[in-house]
């Protein structure tokens, strides 16, 4: 069960704070001021105040979506603290582009933000609201302040574990300012509560502080899975430590991979398991999953907000995308990502599909229904029709039937009141409300019915597929239901094919102009390399068509085709770009979740398949056992490919670019590409061009410096120790 987000009321004032927030216009706003002695006269406010630090990164205030905002000098759904890190670690980067023009927010893609820019000033205020409601939870839950209160043994044991809570909290938002804006304002617990100017702390240094609480905190918080759902443990201590030692090399400017694997495999062996079905880990019953390790929790009913998972879902959902799939109301028509991203998945990026099966005119040809047994007798499905494709009264198609006995008749209406057709005699003449006709022996039936003369006929047909693609044999063709299609699963050479029914070329089916229609003795489909594939035939709506399918192929890739254009010509139209269509507020069983506005979905902050790839990495760059490198990999690829082996790699093809796409395609939209783009020095210079990076279509190099974000202008002006980084 997800843990409940408690918006406790907490003493903090402007003299807590790292920087006089008055002056930055970013003060509490929540005007029920009580006293700490006040709020902790329940013993349970301990854990409630603890909530507060948890919530922190997913609400924006006191009530949810908006009101009484945590921060001021910024709209509570820009605030929101994911909602920041997620602008700032996607939309500079290839897997995301935003259609809107608020504000400065298309300065992000294109590269040229600025010491002013507003959304920047947004996450750095709320990294540094959250930072000292760490510091202050910290001061009131110190020994003395127990001893002081009287607090009973238990409970001072049960604080000791909220303590290595809070500090791990701390330690994950000073590692964000480290790894985003590098050279920050530097406030802890033991700095006394009043007016003054903190001390700006250089990058190496931060990251000695950060490591040194985790280290220390490692034995003090709760083992791994042993916590409440959406509490930090061990493991999430330990993946945070090894997110700081891979990335050690580009904030202190010395490597830490041993340290970095050392960390990775005491995750690895701490119990967790790669979820078996990909886009489980972003549906709204996520919480059931053993691959996440530390989520940032979402609730559409008891934890509301304009941030968080309901933005990552709701912006990426425009064009043709149907919301109610998505388990919300509406899309916002704002995010989506480019082809680079989209080209990292190759064939795959289409589900897999090559060919893809089409309608073709079918819904324009007249029809004539066949309701029956076999379905119930339904009179209003007009996909149960028989289509006259010359428009000459002379109506074909072909029906599947499971029983061994099956009676239908014929409507010109799909009406139980239009005049019905059977047949008397048994004799292939249709008469007017005559008796039903009947078909003994299950199987896939061609039916043909001339309306003129009322003759009609029933074959039963054997498809099969054929050809030198297959080596001449024929390989026959199942019924699925679930695809309402004839299919096979086949290894295929170079070649041609076709279809034919009942072992006989005299019924012939082939694709003239190669759009996925089929005609009578048409050409041979062409298949252009070897391997294992899907072919599906539809036959229940002519136009009959097919479709063709990789049999095993990554399934990460989560995005909607239909009506997008890979080339974005114009990022404010969303249909330029590919939509992302990964994060969904519907469970894994389907139902929608809570609340139709805002997202139960869970935001997975650390998972498992990261830790892999990190591992993966970290031993190649090493020069570590590169057998377990590729191990740790293909754990990760075995997953994508629905467990077969089929895109694993060897030792020999395993190297860096290869684990940076695999992270790529494994961890899109989840606030990983930017740090690692920079750690591949691919962020700014031209070693890897994105579509509009750098404010130009084709995409261009940027200023080196822009590897971390400029503290904000209005940050500088007020405090006199601190110095912008360079280039701004």
């Amino acid at each position: 069960m997800k843990i409940r987000i408690i918006n406790s009321l907490l003493i903090i004032t402007c003299l807590t704070m790292v920087s006089c927030f008055d002056d930055l216009d970013t003060v509490p706003t929540d005007p029920d001021i009580v006293t700490a002695a006040a709020v902790y006269e329940d013993p349970e406010s301990y854990k409630k105040v603890l909530a507060k630090l948890y919530a922190g990164l997913a609400l924006s205030g006191q009530q949810g979506p908006a009101g009484q905002g945590d921060i001021e000098g910024i709209d509570e759904g820009f605030g929101q603290y994911l909602r920041g890190y997620w602008y700032h670690q996607e939309l500079s980067t290839d897997e995301a582009l935003i259609a809107w023009n608020d504000q400065t927010i298309r300065d992000f893609h294109d590269m040229d933000w600025t010491a002013n820019d507003g959304f920047i000033f947004a996450l750095y205020s709320r990294i540094f609201y959250q930072i000292p409601l760490c510091n202050e939870y910290l001061r009131e839950t110190a020994d003395e302040k127990l001893e002081e209160r009287e607090v009973e043994a238990s409970l001072v044991q049960e604080i000791q574990g909220f303590r290595a809570e809070a500090r791990f909290l701390r330690a994950l938002s000073y590692w964000h300012a480290l790894d985003l804006f590098r050279n920050v304002p530097f406030v802890t617990e033991e700095d006394k509560v009043g007016s003054f100017f903190p001390e700006q702390i250089q990058g190496p240094d931060l990251f000695n502080y950060i490591e040194s609480e985790l280290l220390e905190i490692q034995n003090l918080i709760a083992a791994p899975r042993s916590n409440e759902y959406g509490r930090a443990d061990q493991a999430a201590v330990w993946t945070l430590l090894a997110k700081l030692y891979l990335n050690a090399e580009v904030y202190t400017g010395t490597a830490r991979y041993s340290d970095c694997i050392e960390y990775c495999e005491r995750v690895l062996n701490a119990g967790f398991s790669l979820d078996p079905v990909y886009q489980n880990l972003f549906l709204a019953d996520n919480h059931k999953s053993e691959e996440i390790i530390f989520p940032i929790v979402f609730d559409g009913i008891n934890a509301r907000t304009w941030g968080g998972t309901t933005f990552i879902i709701r912006a990426g959902i425009g064009g043709d995308m149907n919301p109610s799939a998505s388990g919300v109301v509406s899309g916002w028509g704002g995010t989506r990502t480019t082809r680079q991203l989209f080209g990292k998945f190759g064939d795959a990026g289409g589900g897999g599909v090559l060919v893809r099966a089409t309608r073709g005119n079918t819904s324009s040809y007249s029809k004539i229904y066949t309701p029956g047994s076999f379905q119930g007798f339904v009179y209003s499905d007009t996909d149960n029709a028989l289509s006259s494709v010359n428009d000459d009264d002379i109506y074909e198609g072909h029906k599947y039937f499971p029983d061994e006995q099956t009676n239908f008749r014929i409507t010109t209406i799909p009406s139980a009141n239009a005049p019905s057709f059977g047949d008397n005699q048994g004799d292939g003449i249709l008469d007017q409300f005559g008796n039903d006709i009947v078909v003994n022996g299950s199987g896939y039936y061609f039916i043909n019915v001339n309306l003129k003369t009322r003759e009609y006929s029933i074959e039963n047909r054997d498809w099969s597929i054929t050809g030198d693609a297959v080596g001449g044999s024929d390989i026959n063709l199942s019924y699925n239901p679930e695809e309402e299609a004839l299919m096979a699963t086949v290894s295929m050479e170079a070649g041609g094919f076709y279809f034919r029914a009942n072992g006989d070329d005299a019924i012939r089916l082939g694709d003239n102009a190669a759009n996925a229609v089929l005609e009578y003795d048409g050409d041979d489909i062409i298949i252009q390399k070897p391997g294992q594939y899907e072919i599906l035939l539809y036959l229940n709506r002519p136009d009959y068509s097919y479709e063709i399918r990789l049999a095993a192929f990554d399934g990460r890739g989560l995005f909607f085709t239909e009506g997008q254009s890979a080339e974005i010509n114009d990022i404010t139209l969303f249909t330029d770009g590919i939509a992302v269509n990964k994060f969904k507020n519907v469970t894994s069983d389907g139902m929608q979740g809570s609340d139709s506005d805002h997202a139960d979905t869970d935001f997975p902050l650390f998972r498992l398949a990261d830790v892999y790839l990190m591992a993966s990495e970290a031993i190649l760059r090493s020069n570590g056992d590169l057998n377990k490198a590729t191990e740790y990999f293909n754990a990760v690829r075995t997953r994508a490919y629905n467990g077969s082996s089929t895109g694993n790699l060897n030792s020999s093809q395993l190297n860096l670019q290869e684990i940076l796409d695999e992270r790529a395609r494994e961890l899109y939209w989840e606030c990983h590409r930017r740090t690692d783009l920079v750690r591949f020095n691919q962020f700014t210079s031209s070693n890897y061009i994105w579509d509009w990076k750098g404010g130009v279509q084709e995409g261009q190099a940027v200023e080196p410096e822009r590897i971390i974000y400029p503290i904000p202008s209005s940050d500088i002006g007020a405090n006199p120790n601190l110095v912008q980084n360079d280039g701004y």
